[in-house]
């Protein structure tokens, strides 16, 4: 059972304020900083020993990140943030000078500029037009040339909630032989994913939002197929098995591992690490399905109230298969700096993006939570008015 009053005792931050920011940072959950100080108490007095609990930890991190990705323990790893796995995909595909890789020109820069690098070596990186902010199938059938070898895309964008229907985009993919990269950060921990179904190539989450996480953390996915023709752009001594022996470290002939693990980076951040074990193992175990209805439930009850109200406009996609845990709206009759500053006097958090209040609700908020944020509104239309 979903219980939200048993979850929120994880939560301290819920007793302080209404965070509504989970696509900016998620709050830390008691149990996971409590790991991440029992790691910093030890290292005080010189404990930390061979780190074999940081090894336990990764394998069941990267088993818990392949049932978020939805592929094999095999395909999932261990990544410091999105861009890690989105420079891996950049610079580590099989791309040569004249081919072409296609962006949504609403991308958030981190799955952006990794791209525009492969400039430098002939590679056509072209941005395809989105419409009200929105990636369009149209424009990206009619974007595709002979010479197109990659797609990356935001599996939900940042500012609005869009979710893609990744299914009906790799089939085009899968069709015209293009490679499907995914950055998931906005979406891994609160709406269900299947990258294998997807044929998705290459996907990349940072686990400092929905996955509760601290920054320096986070998972990515290389599908079984891929890690066969990938080329690493780069190298890691951990990213071979030396089974915690580290007596005996002159050995230059192993093999890296046959997985995902084997575009890894040590050294490891063990007090993050233990941190984000606790955090997937806490999200896999409520699933991310049930989250997502969660959160999806709280949304229906703030959009019910901005359509009846003038005052505000939504600016986020309504289809059931766009949306997602992100919500965001504007207003012609106020200055959106003015209405955020007025939630935050309020004691409402949220995040303002691209002309519009972004509102993202996670597992740790409640009914309660929205009905105070609507009264807040409500009152933000009778003050902030222009007249």
């Amino acid at each position: 059972m979903f219980d939200v009053t048993s979850i929120r005792k994880r939560f301290p931050h819920a007793r302080k304020k209404i965070y509504l920011n989970a696509a900016s940072n998620g709050p830390l959950p008691g149990p996971a900083y409590a790991l991440q100080d029992e790691y910093y108490q030890k290292a005080l007095l010189a404990n930390v020993g061979g780190q074999t609990e940081v090894f336990a930890a990764l394998e069941n991190i990267r088993r818990n990140g392949a049932k978020i990705f939805g592929c094999t323990t095999a395909e999932a790893g261990f990544g410091f943030n999105t861009t890690f796995g989105i420079n891996l995909a950049a610079f580590g595909l099989p791309l040569k000078s004249g081919d072409e890789v296609l962006l949504c020109d609403v991308e958030f820069p981190a799955n952006v500029y990794p791209w525009l690098e492969l400039r430098r070596r002939g590679i056509r990186v072209k941005f395809m037009k989105s419409v009200d902010g929105c990636f369009s199938l149209d424009h990206f059938e009619k974007s595709i040339t002979r010479k197109t070898r990659v797609l990356a895309l935001s599996f939900v964008q940042y500012f609005n909630g869009f979710k893609l229907d990744v299914e009906t985009i790799a089939e085009i993919c899968r069709r015209r032989n293009i490679l499907l990269v995914l950055d998931a950060i906005q979406g891994a921990g609160c709406e269900p994913m299947n990258v294998r179904k997807w044929n998705v190539a290459i996907a990349s989450a940072g686990a400092q939002k929905w996955l509760l996480s601290s920054q320096g953390t986070g998972i990515f996915y290389v599908s079984e197929e891929i890690q066969n023709r990938l080329r690493p752009p780069w190298r890691s001594w951990l990213g071979i098995d030396w089974k915690c022996q580290w007596h005996n470290l002159r050995r230059f002939d192993l093999a890296y591992y046959p997985d995902s693990r084997q575009y890894e980076l040590g050294t490891y951040p063990g007090p993050l690490v233990m941190s984000l074990d606790w955090s997937l193992d806490f999200i896999t175990g409520l699933g991310v399905r049930n989250i997502q209805r969660h959160n999806h439930a709280l949304l229906d009850v703030l959009i019910a109230y901005l359509r009846q109200e003038p005052f505000y406009r939504i600016t986020s996609s309504l289809e059931k298969k766009h949306r997602s845990s992100i919500l965001s709206f504007t207003s012609d009759h106020a200055e959106v700096a003015r209405i955020h500053q007025f939630l935050a006097q309020n004691n409402i958090v949220t995040s303002q993006r691209e002309g519009a209040i972004r509102v993202s609700v996670h597992l740790y908020n409640h009914q309660a939570d929205v009905d105070h944020l609507i009264t807040v509104l409500d009152k933000a239309v009778r003050k902030l008015s222009r007249g």
